[in-house]
């Protein structure tokens, strides 16, 4: 038996930890303070109390190291937003290959549409299901890299190259204190010749790498007119009726920006009026304020910069047209260069999920932000990839056990051949 077979064994022998392992982590909600939670301390502390416990020691492998670096935040009872690094030496350090993971989760949302309680993890042998709030995101691939890593320590094997596991903190909330803060306050952490992978998404197949994502610009449109009775509109300003039309524009540059790229799906830039804030309280008021959102996912090609002109021009023909203020923000905005596709670290995730797998994987673009977009505004290639079904962020989230396994096997093939 070659020394992969060995490990794919070890990893499906492991079913039982894996489970453990998500019915620990989910049993701790790690929910940011926006949200009304106390953050990642207590979820951070059982895992590493679980790692040690497993055999993550300098016992079983010399040189290993976990290591904190936390971000500093008062809302939180332990002072601290916890950001750990595990790291296995190999027989070469010329590069890392990191496993990225994310400790926090959202909230569980309307409890009324779960089957079972949301953090109580609830194992279904027949269609091998683990349902509970985190068990995909992002649970599921810190768990495949958590025992991808046991494995070589079951089975005393060095890996090619240094291997570091990072467990995060705050990727839900914009990772101010997570990666962000890991890059701002220790930049030396990462090489550019380090190979990152990051498994918080994927497909039901895991043939897919993620290597692009679409700029993305959240914009708030507030609306200032002149409020007046429903009889008598000609004595008032519509702040509504304005912001109608501007967003019916706004919607347009769907036509303005209209190159297309099928590394994407939608394989086009999208901008969609969202969310709406109430305005007036009955029907006979002509509204003088308004506020609506708008959510734009835009092919790299086009920088924020060239959208935001064009924004900028259709709010000053509404606020001609309709004799209206808009004052235009951006709770969001974000924008990235592409990991290259024949970039080492998609060339070695491809040849590791041929190798377990037997199967070919392919480069893509989404349309949603990871931490991956704050990597590569930083110089460093980094490759979104997970086998999943995406179900994240959904009542009665799951994920299926075997999904694990077979992640672990592909980096466990990373690690014994990159």
């Amino acid at each position: 038996m070659n020394i992969l077979e060995t490990l794919k064994t070890t990893l499906a022998e492991s079913r039982p930890g894996m489970i453990e392992l998500e019915g620990l982590l989910s049993s701790i909600p790690a929910i940011a303070p926006e949200s009304g939670g106390d953050g990642e301390s207590k979820k951070c502390a059982a895992l590493e109390k679980w790692l040690c416990k497993a055999g993550f020691t300098q016992e079983n492998c010399a040189g290993l190291k976990i290591e904190h670096f936390d971000a500093p935040d008062s809302r939180v009872s332990s002072g601290v937003r916890p950001n750990v690094v595990l790291t296995i030496p190999g027989k070469s350090d010329d590069y890392a290959i990191w496993v990225m993971a994310h400790m926090d989760v959202v909230p569980p949302g309307d409890l009324k549409l779960w089957k079972s309680d949301p953090f109580k993890v609830q194992y279904d042998e027949k269609t091998d299901k683990l349902t509970g709030r985190g068990v995909e995101d992002n649970q599921q691939g810190l768990v495949s890299g958590v025992f991808a890593a046991l494995a070589l320590l079951k089975n005393k094997i060095t890996p090619e190259h240094t291997v570091k596991l990072l467990f995060m903190a705050d990727e839900e909330f914009g990772s101010q204190y997570g990666i962000k803060y890991l890059l701002k306050k220790h930049p030396r952490m990462f090489r550019k010749e380090d190979l990152i992978l990051i498994p918080d998404g994927g497909d039901p197949k895991g043939e897919t790498i993620e290597v692009a994502e679409k700029n993305i610009l959240w914009l708030r449109l507030h609306t200032t007119g002149l409020q007046s009775h429903g009889s008598m509109p000609d004595k008032g300003k519509n702040a509504h009726l304005a912001a109608c039309d501007l967003a019916l524009r706004l919607n347009d540059l769907e036509n303005f920006f209209s190159e297309k790229d099928d590394l994407f799906t939608p394989n086009y830039s999208t901008f969609q009026p969202t969310k709406k804030e109430a305005n007036v309280e009955t029907v006979n008021i002509i509204p003088g304020d308004d506020v609506f959102y708008m959510d734009c996912r835009i092919l790299p090609r086009y920088s924020l910069d060239m959208v935001r002109a064009e924004v900028n021009k259709r709010v000053a023909e509404v606020e001609e047209k309709y004799g209206v203020k808009i004052e235009v923000s951006e709770p969001q905005a974000q924008q990235s260069p592409a990991t290259p596709a024949d970039a080492l670290v998609v060339k070695k995730l491809a040849e590791a999920i041929k190798k377990a797998h037997g199967f070919e994987a392919r480069p893509i673009g989404i349309g949603g932000g990871t931490v991956g977009a704050e990597l590569r505004c930083c110089g460093f290639n980094a490759a979104i990839w997970s086998t999943m079904d995406e179900v994240c962020h959904q009542p009665n989230e799951y994920c299926y056990v075997r999904n694990i396994i077979a992640d672990a096997d592909t980096l466990c093939a990373m690690f014994i051949e990159a």
